[in-house]
């Protein structure tokens, strides 16, 4: 019993090293952009909440080679608020899409938030297969830009999607996006054999995560005007079920993916536990 508590605390104090290294990279990262990431918005907090996730998503990897996850999800976090914030038309949002797809076809960037992402488009084509696997990752890519653009236009036009079509729209979370730059740079060969399935398993924890972090987020999200799905007059209970089915299904999927790479299937049972701690929300039906 000792034993394993010793162990454990190890592991847990070994992965919060790890949470702070990558921290110390991802701070000095932000820098480089000027004006992208304001600090009111991106403070210490942010920046160990988001470092912290990865690190306990992935602890048997290096601090190194988690980069790429991490400046990835602080390059969502960066795009979404210029679209949510900063964009007060939508030809303005069309644009910053436009100018992102072409960078990560390999333009030249013109904006701090093209810049940073042809510096991630750049890290990632130090990967060894990032020419057989440009296409999938700008594909992603699309699907998280028109994921924000729409949830933009249903903001700005105070449409209420249903709840089906509000999950649907869970690529504006950005978190399959994350995960396979995170993989081209880092997996095994199974995984990065089997992208495009693996994206789908993503996809699915992704929905889930999209729910969650509304529930978590619900007081802010009403100050800022943000949506939410429990400002869509959606009763509370429908929505702690689809996130208990949810759920269900990310886990059906993952399962398989364990016999093939045990760490990858760990990784995105990791991304939905740790989240879901982070909230302090494990079962949604304690809160309604």
């Amino acid at each position: 019993m000792r034993d394993r508590e010793l162990d454990e605390a190890f592991e847990l104090g070994r992965t919060c090293a790890l949470a702070a290294e990558c921290g110390r990279d991802l701070r000095g990262c932000a820098q480089m952009y000027a004006g992208l990431f304001p600090g009111a918005a991106f403070d210490g907090d942010f920046f160990s909440s988001l470092t912290l996730a990865t690190a306990f998503s992935a602890p048997w990897v290096r601090a190194d080679r988690l980069k790429v996850a991490n400046r990835a999800a602080l390059w969502v976090t960066a795009v979404e608020r210029l679209i949510d914030r900063a964009a007060a038309t939508r030809e303005q949002v069309e644009r910053l899409t436009r100018e992102c797809l072409s960078v990560a076809e390999g333009a030249v960037p013109r904006s701090p938030a093209t810049r940073f992402l042809a510096d991630l488009r750049d890290e990632l084509a130090t990967a060894a297969d990032f020419g057989d696997l440009r296409g999938v990752w700008r594909d992603q890519l699309d699907r998280t830009l028109a994921g924000m653009a729409t949830a933009w236009m249903w903001r700005d036009t105070n449409t209420v999607p249903t709840l089906a079509r509000y999950v649907d729209n869970a690529d504006s979370r950005g978190s399959c996006f994350v995960d396979l730059s995170h993989w081209i740079y880092t997996a095994d060969d199974w995984a990065r054999a089997h992208l495009e399935e693996l994206c789908a398993v993503s996809r699915q924890v992704q929905r889930y995560l999209h729910l969650l972090g509304d529930v978590a987020s619900y007081r802010r999200d009403l100050s800022w005007g943000d949506l939410n799905v429990l400002a869509l007059g959606v009763d509370s209970v429908d929505v702690a079920a689809a996130m208990a089915e949810l759920a269900r299904a990310a886990e059906r999927r993952i399962g398989p993916v364990c016999a093939h790479s045990p760490r990858t299937a760990s990784y995105l049972r990791r991304r939905l536990g740790f989240q879901a701690g982070v909230t302090g929300i494990s079962d949604y039906q304690r809160v309604t």
